[in-house]
Protein backbone atom coordinates (compact mmCIF):
# COMPACT_ATOMS: atom_id res chain seq x y z
CA UNK A 1 0.00 0.00 0.00
CA UNK A 2 2.70 2.49 0.72
CA UNK A 3 4.49 1.57 -2.45
CA UNK A 4 1.27 1.85 -4.09
CA UNK A 5 0.53 5.65 -2.73
CA UNK A 6 4.25 6.79 -3.50
CA UNK A 7 4.35 5.77 -7.12
CA UNK A 8 0.64 7.67 -7.57
CA UNK A 9 2.27 10.74 -5.97
CA UNK A 10 5.09 10.43 -8.12
CA UNK A 11 3.00 9.88 -11.21
CA UNK A 12 0.61 12.66 -10.62
CA UNK A 13 3.45 15.02 -9.44
CA UNK A 14 4.82 15.10 -12.57
CA UNK A 15 2.19 16.72 -14.60
CA UNK A 16 4.10 20.01 -13.37
CA UNK A 17 7.25 19.02 -15.08
CA UNK A 18 5.30 18.39 -18.69
CA UNK A 19 7.21 19.51 -21.55
CA UNK A 20 6.07 18.64 -25.35
CA UNK A 21 7.86 15.63 -26.40
CA UNK A 22 9.06 14.43 -22.89
CA UNK A 23 5.72 13.79 -21.15
CA UNK A 24 5.48 10.01 -22.40
CA UNK A 25 9.05 9.53 -21.80
CA UNK A 26 8.64 10.52 -18.54
CA UNK A 27 6.04 8.73 -17.41
CA UNK A 28 7.45 5.19 -18.78
CA UNK A 29 10.49 5.85 -16.57
CA UNK A 30 8.12 6.79 -13.83
CA UNK A 31 5.90 3.82 -13.68
CA UNK A 32 9.09 1.66 -14.69
CA UNK A 33 10.41 2.89 -11.12
CA UNK A 34 6.80 1.96 -9.40
CA UNK A 35 6.89 -1.73 -10.83
CA UNK A 36 10.46 -1.64 -9.46
CA UNK A 37 9.75 -0.61 -6.33
CA UNK A 38 7.04 -3.77 -6.34
CA UNK A 39 9.01 -6.15 -7.25
CA UNK A 40 11.42 -5.26 -4.12
CA UNK A 41 8.40 -5.49 -1.63
CA UNK A 42 7.46 -8.60 -3.44
CA UNK A 43 10.85 -10.03 -3.31
CA UNK A 44 11.00 -9.16 0.46
CA UNK A 45 8.04 -11.59 1.25
CA UNK A 46 8.79 -14.48 -0.83
CA UNK A 47 12.32 -14.40 0.45
CA UNK A 48 11.46 -14.66 3.64
CA UNK A 49 8.39 -17.12 3.08
CA UNK A 50 10.71 -19.52 1.05
CA UNK A 51 13.59 -19.16 3.70
CA UNK A 52 11.17 -19.97 6.52
CA UNK A 53 10.10 -23.18 4.58
CA UNK A 54 13.45 -24.33 3.36
CA UNK A 55 13.88 -24.51 7.17
CA UNK A 56 10.97 -26.51 8.02
CA UNK A 57 11.77 -29.09 4.79
CA UNK A 58 15.38 -29.64 6.58
CA UNK A 59 13.70 -30.22 9.57
CA UNK A 60 11.51 -32.87 8.55
CA UNK A 61 13.52 -34.51 6.85
CA UNK A 62 15.73 -34.88 9.97
CA UNK A 63 12.95 -36.31 11.94
CA UNK A 64 13.12 -39.18 9.23
CA UNK A 65 16.07 -39.90 9.57
CA UNK A 66 15.20 -40.87 13.38
CA UNK A 67 12.09 -43.35 13.36
CA UNK A 68 10.14 -42.98 16.64
CA UNK A 69 12.77 -40.70 17.68
CA UNK A 70 15.02 -43.57 17.79
CA UNK A 71 18.85 -43.12 16.63
CA UNK A 72 19.95 -46.84 16.91
CA UNK A 73 18.08 -47.24 13.61
CA UNK A 74 20.46 -44.63 11.82
CA UNK A 75 23.37 -45.79 13.29
CA UNK A 76 22.89 -49.37 12.38
CA UNK A 77 21.72 -48.46 8.86
CA UNK A 78 18.45 -49.37 8.87
CA UNK A 79 16.65 -45.93 7.06
CA UNK A 80 14.69 -46.28 4.05
CA UNK A 81 16.77 -44.62 1.04
CA UNK A 82 15.04 -41.74 0.44
CA UNK A 83 15.11 -40.22 3.67
CA UNK A 84 18.97 -41.03 3.78
CA UNK A 85 19.24 -39.08 -0.26
CA UNK A 86 18.55 -35.81 2.57
CA UNK A 87 16.54 -34.10 -0.18
CA UNK A 88 14.65 -32.16 1.69
CA UNK A 89 18.03 -31.36 3.96
CA UNK A 90 19.89 -30.35 0.47
CA UNK A 91 17.24 -30.16 -2.34
CA UNK A 92 13.89 -28.32 -0.20
CA UNK A 93 16.98 -27.13 2.44
CA UNK A 94 19.58 -25.83 1.62
CA UNK A 95 19.36 -24.77 -2.20
CA UNK A 96 16.14 -23.32 -1.35
CA UNK A 97 17.17 -21.41 1.84
CA UNK A 98 20.18 -19.98 -0.28
CA UNK A 99 18.22 -18.76 -3.18
CA UNK A 100 16.04 -17.12 -0.42
CA UNK A 101 18.47 -15.01 1.08
CA UNK A 102 19.43 -13.59 -2.27
CA UNK A 103 16.10 -13.10 -2.67
CA UNK A 104 15.67 -11.00 0.12
CA UNK A 105 18.77 -9.43 -0.22
CA UNK A 106 17.85 -8.37 -3.80
CA UNK A 107 14.31 -7.02 -2.45
CA UNK A 108 16.16 -5.05 0.58
CA UNK A 109 19.09 -3.73 -1.67
CA UNK A 110 21.96 -5.25 1.03
CA UNK A 111 25.17 -6.11 0.70
CA UNK A 112 26.73 -6.21 -2.41
CA UNK A 113 23.15 -5.83 -4.29
CA UNK A 114 22.92 -2.27 -2.50
CA UNK A 115 24.64 -0.52 -6.00
CA UNK A 116 23.67 -3.25 -8.29
CA UNK A 117 21.84 -1.54 -11.08
CA UNK A 118 18.48 -3.25 -11.91
CA UNK A 119 19.03 -5.19 -14.73
CA UNK A 120 21.85 -7.33 -12.44
CA UNK A 121 19.54 -7.57 -9.86
CA UNK A 122 16.63 -8.92 -11.85
CA UNK A 123 18.87 -11.32 -13.59
CA UNK A 124 20.36 -12.78 -10.20
CA UNK A 125 17.17 -13.34 -9.13
CA UNK A 126 16.07 -14.98 -12.12
CA UNK A 127 19.40 -17.42 -11.23
CA UNK A 128 18.54 -18.04 -7.83
CA UNK A 129 14.84 -18.70 -8.78
CA UNK A 130 15.99 -21.38 -11.00
CA UNK A 131 18.69 -22.66 -8.04
CA UNK A 132 15.37 -22.96 -6.03
CA UNK A 133 13.01 -24.59 -8.49
CA UNK A 134 15.79 -27.36 -9.27
CA UNK A 135 15.83 -27.75 -5.28
CA UNK A 136 11.88 -28.02 -4.59
CA UNK A 137 11.67 -30.45 -7.54
CA UNK A 138 13.92 -32.77 -6.38
CA UNK A 139 12.57 -32.51 -2.89
CA UNK A 140 9.01 -32.63 -4.46
CA UNK A 141 10.04 -35.90 -6.62
CA UNK A 142 11.88 -37.86 -4.00
CA UNK A 143 9.04 -37.15 -1.35
CA UNK A 144 6.48 -38.71 -4.22
CA UNK A 145 8.35 -41.79 -4.63
CA UNK A 146 9.14 -42.53 -1.01
CA UNK A 147 5.34 -42.23 -0.73
CA UNK A 148 4.73 -44.91 -3.53
CA UNK A 149 7.33 -47.15 -2.22
CA UNK A 150 6.49 -47.30 1.29
CA UNK A 151 8.39 -47.01 4.22
CA UNK A 152 11.67 -49.10 4.99
CA UNK A 153 11.11 -51.90 8.13
CA UNK A 154 11.06 -55.21 9.39
CA UNK A 155 8.60 -57.71 7.89
CA UNK A 156 7.67 -61.37 7.82
CA UNK A 157 8.43 -62.82 4.49
CA UNK A 158 7.41 -66.16 4.69
CA UNK A 159 4.24 -65.39 2.62
CA UNK A 160 6.71 -64.50 -0.29
CA UNK A 161 7.88 -68.62 -0.32
CA UNK A 162 11.91 -66.93 0.68
CA UNK A 163 13.54 -69.16 3.48
CA UNK A 164 14.32 -65.86 5.23
CA UNK A 165 11.41 -65.64 8.31
CA UNK A 166 12.49 -61.81 8.74
CA UNK A 167 14.10 -59.28 6.80
CA UNK A 168 14.06 -55.28 6.52
CA UNK A 169 12.98 -53.84 3.31
CA UNK A 170 10.49 -52.24 1.64
CA UNK A 171 7.06 -54.60 1.81
CA UNK A 172 4.70 -52.49 -0.06
CA UNK A 173 6.92 -52.39 -3.27
CA UNK A 174 5.95 -55.44 -4.90
CA UNK A 175 2.17 -55.72 -4.13
CA UNK A 176 0.19 -56.24 -7.10
CA UNK A 177 -3.06 -54.45 -7.48
CA UNK A 178 -3.09 -52.86 -4.11
CA UNK A 179 -2.36 -49.66 -2.69
CA UNK A 180 -0.74 -49.29 1.10
CA UNK A 181 -1.90 -45.95 0.98
CA UNK A 182 -5.89 -46.70 0.77
CA UNK A 183 -5.78 -50.28 2.72
CA UNK A 184 -4.81 -48.74 6.64
CA UNK A 185 -5.36 -52.69 7.63
CA UNK A 186 -2.03 -53.06 6.47
CA UNK A 187 -0.23 -50.51 8.48
CA UNK A 188 -0.17 -52.23 11.33
CA UNK A 189 -0.04 -55.82 10.28
CA UNK A 190 2.70 -55.59 7.87
CA UNK A 191 5.75 -53.67 8.86
CA UNK A 192 6.83 -55.39 12.35
CA UNK A 193 9.76 -52.54 13.29
CA UNK A 194 9.81 -49.67 13.82
CA UNK A 195 6.36 -49.73 15.62
CA UNK A 196 4.01 -47.62 14.00
CA UNK A 197 6.59 -47.43 10.79
CA UNK A 198 3.80 -46.46 7.87
CA UNK A 199 2.44 -43.51 9.84
CA UNK A 200 5.49 -42.47 10.47
CA UNK A 201 6.37 -42.23 6.69
CA UNK A 202 3.28 -41.61 5.12
CA UNK A 203 3.05 -38.58 7.64
CA UNK A 204 6.25 -36.74 7.41
CA UNK A 205 7.07 -37.49 3.74
CA UNK A 206 3.23 -35.99 2.99
CA UNK A 207 4.62 -32.95 4.66
CA UNK A 208 7.83 -32.90 2.97
CA UNK A 209 5.61 -33.11 -0.96
CA UNK A 210 3.43 -30.46 0.15
CA UNK A 211 6.14 -27.90 1.47
CA UNK A 212 8.16 -28.87 -2.15
CA UNK A 213 4.47 -27.94 -3.67
CA UNK A 214 4.37 -24.84 -2.10
CA UNK A 215 8.18 -23.86 -2.74
CA UNK A 216 7.94 -24.92 -6.65
CA UNK A 217 4.68 -22.22 -6.55
CA UNK A 218 6.07 -19.37 -4.41
CA UNK A 219 9.37 -19.66 -6.63
CA UNK A 220 6.87 -19.28 -10.07
CA UNK A 221 5.61 -16.18 -8.53
CA UNK A 222 8.72 -15.23 -8.34
CA UNK A 223 9.84 -16.15 -11.87
CA UNK A 224 7.18 -13.59 -13.03
CA UNK A 225 7.53 -10.95 -10.44
CA UNK A 226 11.53 -11.18 -12.55
CA UNK A 227 10.55 -11.26 -16.06
CA UNK A 228 8.32 -8.52 -15.38
CA UNK A 229 10.86 -6.27 -13.30
CA UNK A 230 13.05 -6.88 -16.24
CA UNK A 231 10.99 -6.12 -19.04
CA UNK A 232 10.17 -2.70 -17.33
CA UNK A 233 13.98 -2.23 -16.04
CA UNK A 234 14.76 -2.93 -20.11
CA UNK A 235 12.05 -0.15 -21.05
CA UNK A 236 13.21 2.50 -18.95
CA UNK A 237 16.74 1.67 -20.31
CA UNK A 238 15.24 2.78 -23.95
Amino acid sequence: MENKGNCQKIISGSKSIYHSGRWDYRRGSLRSACVMACFRTCSRFLGLSLGMMALLAAGTNMVLLFPNWDFHYLLRGLVGRHAMLGSGLWGGGLLVLTSATLISLMGWRSGCFRKSGPCCIILTSLLSSGLALFGALVCFITSGVALKDGPFCMFDVSSFNQTQAWKYGYPFKDLQNRNYLYERSLWNSVCLEPANAVVWHVSFFSVLLCISLLQMLLVGIHLVNSLLGLFCSLCEAR
